[in-house]
């Protein structure tokens, strides 16, 4: 039985956070290669609402780099 979505997203959110974080290290190393690399990353990412979660805390992370 799937969790409820609120639940879901209470019991992954740390780990989304950390793997969002993990991701936006890597854009320094990268450079020019990252968007594709990690477009990959979290095209690997299952199940898909824990991909989303990790896309939308990377934009977070983002957005707060450029600010």
């Amino acid at each position: 039985m799937d969790l409820p979505r609120a639940d879901f997203h209470q019991q992954h959110q740390a780990s989304a956070q950390a793997e969002a974080l993990r991701l936006f290290e890597q854009k320094a190393v990268l450079q020019g290669a990252w968007l594709n690399w990690v477009a990959s990353q979290i095209y690997a990412l299952r199940p898909a609402a824990y991909a989303s979660m990790v896309r939308r805390e990377l934009a977070r992370l983002q957005a707060m780099g450029e600010s």
